[in-house]
């Protein structure tokens, strides 16, 4: 039995115990491991992330804010791009994934770019390939966007990855859960010590799961979707 299939007790129950299922959980642990495995950021370099607000986004965001990087994110409404720049300290936000909005955000291209279960194909990817910098990097961490299509979206800029020298990546976070204790650790830290923002969204009743993981498809929620079943 591999470590990621054995239980783990929880020990630090200062933290609302449903941030084990999204920043002290999955989602952090893949925000850090798309930014930091790969090739790590440095202080300055410009990062692009769509479904920035979901439960991922806001941490990648942060994450790459906290040593010093320029951050720009998508999201699906006016609402929740004036919550990226408002409550998680993004430099811009997009609604629409078109390239002259990408242009205007990133006038020197972008050095990484974290598709994060969003719009991987299509305008969004092709968008971003054109923008991008010499030997930038993308890391690919979700595609939910494609799962229901009967045909995936065609991406039409792929001659960049050779023309600008990009490393594309996917990630599986099982790869890395041998990292999951100091993650877990220096994360707690820094909650503790309000160093990051963290926005669950949290409907009522067992009733009401079916229709809150319909709106998960529709970018509905707005960061990690957790149904409380019950207070005790």
């Amino acid at each position: 039995m591999s470590e990621f299939e054995t239980l783990r007790k929880i020990t630090d129950i200062n933290v609302p115990l449903s941030y084990y299922t999204g920043i002290l959980g999955m989602p952090g642990l893949l925000a850090h491991v798309g930014l930091f495995q790969s090739r790590p950021l440095i202080n300055e370099e410009c990062v692009y992330v769509s479904a920035a607000l979901g439960a991922v986004g806001q941490l990648v965001g942060q994450f790459a804010k906290a040593i010093g990087c320029y951050v720009v994110g998508s999201a699906g409404s006016n609402e929740k791009v004036d919550l990226l720049k408002s409550k998680f300290g993004f430099d811009g936000a997009l609604e629409h994934d078109l390239d002259q909005s990408v242009k205007e955000y990133f006038l020197e291209g972008i050095d990484m770019y974290f598709d994060n279960v969003g719009n991987v194909g299509g305008v969004v990817l092709d968008a971003v390939l054109l923008n991008m910098k010499d030997n930038g990097r993308i890391s690919v961490c979700g595609m939910i966007s494609q799962y229901n299509k009967d045909e995936p979206e065609i991406v039409k800029n792929l001659f960049c990855l050779v023309l600008e020298c990009i490393e594309m990546k996917g990630f599986m976070v099982f790869d890395f859960w041998d990292l999951y204790p100091y993650f877990l650790e220096a994360t707690i830290r820094r909650i503790k010590e309000g160093e990051i923002v963290y926005v669950e969204d949290i409907v009522e009743g067992l009733e009401n799961a079916p229709s809150a993981l319909i709106g998960l498809f529709t970018g509905k929620n707005i960061g990690k979707q957790i149904v409380l079943v019950s207070c005790e």
